[in-house]
């Protein structure tokens, strides 16, 4: 579905990716690996259109998104949940909620009871402020506004993050389930047991280079000590 060859991004003089190639299949969720600093979240960025390349190509479904605005690939199917969450602090969850449904060509408000089945606590407190949720549920937020989209492929950056450990098992679960359903996701994760448990593939990032990638099985101690541990 979703394919990344001979990638190539700079910021002004710094080169931050170097030849990064990378490959998401239908229906799967490939976690994408590696200490801070690596390049993970540029390489999101260059997916969605966010960050200039100065070389390669970026496929989704066999069309080539080189030069197509972020907003454009939204509409082509992609759902992405930044890393920090980025929703909107003064605006109430259910006009969050809203935006992540503006993106659609048939403006459709049906996958709001999706969102609301996996995100039970979003129907509760859909006029209070987003600023004013816990980070929990401000990621749950910012997931459930990206599956406004119905996308054919969810990117999330560090779903994870500086989020309760109740939460994050609520959040495993909704990924399996959407994977399970036929969604495929992209993931930045740098918890190890979250990743081995929602992930089935894996490519690691290391100075910006794609070094390593494989079934979630192969991901053994030789790689993890390597690339993953700081």
């Amino acid at each position: 579905m979703l394919a990344v060859e001979s990638l190539n991004q700079s910021y002004g003089e710094s080169h931050t990716l170097w030849d990064v190639a990378l490959d998401v299949s239908a229906g799967t969720c490939t976690c994408l690996m590696g200490r801070n600093g690596v390049g993970k979240t540029t390489l999101l960025k260059a997916i969605m259109g966010l960050v200039k390349l100065d070389s390669g190509k970026v496929e989704l479904d066999g069309k080539q998104l080189a030069g197509a605005a972020p907003d454009l690939r939204a509409k082509l199917g992609i759902g992405y949940v930044p890393q920090g969450r980025e929703i909107f602090p003064q605006l109430t969850v259910q006009e969050n909620l809203e935006i992540g449904l503006l993106s659609r060509p048939d403006k459709k408000t049906k996958p709001l009871d999706k969102v609301f089945s996996l995100f039970p606590v979003l129907k509760t407190m859909l006029h209070r402020r987003g600023g004013d949720l816990s980070g929990g549920q401000q990621q749950q937020l910012a997931i459930g506004r990206a599956l406004c989209l119905d996308p054919k492929l969810l990117i999330l950056d560090e779903p994870t993050e500086g989020i309760q450990p109740n939460v994050v098992a609520q959040i495993g679960d909704v990924l399996v389930q959407l994977r399970e359903e036929g969604m495929t996701l992209l993931l930045v994760e740098q918890k190890l047991k979250f990743a081995r448990r929602v992930g089935q593939f894996f490519t690691i990032i290391d100075r910006g280079r794609s070094v390593a990638s494989g079934p979630m099985e192969e991901l053994g101690e030789d790689l993890v000590s390597r690339y993953l541990v700081v």
